[in-house]
């Protein structure tokens, strides 16, 4: 276990599968699937939150890698307004995107005028301009701006990751970052955001102390994602604000116990990483899930790692469903999108509304 001396322990949990967003085309298969612990601490060096239990080598992506969201309208609004966030600090010259996934951000920015190329080992389209490997010296290609959305959680050494790509970018240029907001996920004691493919756990304070000079940050998507747009030659080894330390909530699990109380049937709307997780241990406590919903076709007909649960598409999974049916909303972002979808015909609980 990756632990160092000066450490504070957060939060643990134990099995839980290695690759929330992996899908598997069986049963058996998701059921068999690598599993990890979490024991999430603060570094009293750094003042980072990372899980001391990861390990990177496990970590091998690969197309069956599916974590696209654009195809809900809600969150192609938010990648409109992220685009104008980028457009207004960086330009549209020279930008490369670092994670591209799928490639949905990188050709909205094309089609808005952006010189933007893309580099992701997981990419499966035609595009040319994006290369199915990593960003790094050598590549022959810098840019005057990178991207870097919902990356840098998923990297051991988020520093050094950094400092890598200062060095492959030739020392300078600016970066947009963009990850999961720790606060939103302690404030709203949301256990089911905590999962083994995160190592890393952020808070705005964190890049302040990262980089000597932040364009421009904030909050987006609902306040559940945070964004920094900083100069990368003002990268910097952090050191720990001790009147800036991280507060967990001791009652941070409460509604695990709460939500699962009786056995009775229930289906969930959203088969990525928090319908995972919050399948996994609420059945783990005695709450019967029968239903995963999800609008992503990619998902649709695929299988849930560890609970082997099948993710149906909208029309099949709210078919099986009585009228008044309960459904836990995975996100409350997307409530009113999903009462539009099953015509409100259920009642509806979001998960994260604590």
């Amino acid at each position: 276990m990756h632990v160092k001396s000066q450490t504070e322990l957060l939060y643990q949990q134990h099995q839980l599968p290695i690759f929330q967003n992996r899908m598997y085309d069986t049963e058996a298969e998701a059921k068999a699937c690598s599993v990890g612990d979490i024991y999430l601490v603060e570094d009293l060096s750094t003042g980072l939150v990372y899980n001391a239990a990861f390990h990177s080598e496990q970590m091998v992506y690969d197309s069956h890698y599916q974590n696209e969201q654009a195809v809900s309208p809600l969150f192609q609004q938010h990648l409109v307004s992220i685009s104008q966030i980028i457009e207004r600090c960086m330009g549209k010259a020279a930008i490369i995107e670092v994670g591209c996934g799928k490639g949905y951000f990188l050709e909205m920015l094309l089609s808005k005028g952006f010189d933007i190329s893309g580099f992701d080992p997981t990419y499966e389209g035609q595009n040319p301009r994006v290369r199915r490997h990593y960003f790094e010296a050598g590549v022959g290609i810098q840019g005057d701006g990178l991207i870097l959305r919902h990356v840098l959680e998923h990297i051991r050494d988020p520093f050094q990751f950094l400092l890598q790509l200062k060095e492959a970018n030739g020392g300078s240029g600016k970066i947009y970052i963009e990850v999961p907001e720790f606060n939103w996920i302690c404030e709203h004691r949301s256990w089911f955001d905590i999962f083994y493919e995160h190592v890393n756990y952020f808070r705005i304070s964190d890049f302040h102390r990262m980089f000597g000079t932040i364009i421009d940050s904030g909050h987006v998507f609902g306040n559940q994602y945070l964004y920094v747009v900083a100069e990368l030659a003002t990268l910097r080894k952090p050191t720990i604000d001790m009147d800036d330390r991280v507060s967990m909530p001791v009652d941070f699990a409460r509604s695990m116990s709460l939500q699962s109380a009786g056995a009775n049937h229930a289906a969930i709307w959203g088969g990525a990483s928090k319908g995972v997780i919050y399948s996994l241990l609420m059945s783990r406590n005695g709450k019967v899930i029968n239903t995963v919903i999800d609008i992503n076709p990619a998902k649709q007909g695929k299988y849930l790692p560890l609970t082997g649960l099948l993710v149906e598409a909208p029309a099949t999974g709210l078919a099986k469903l009585p009228e008044g049916s309960l459904i836990y909303v995975m996100n409350s972002n997307y409530l009113d999108e999903i009462r539009r979808m099953s015509n409100n015909r259920f009642s509806y609980i979001t998960v994260d509304s604590n």
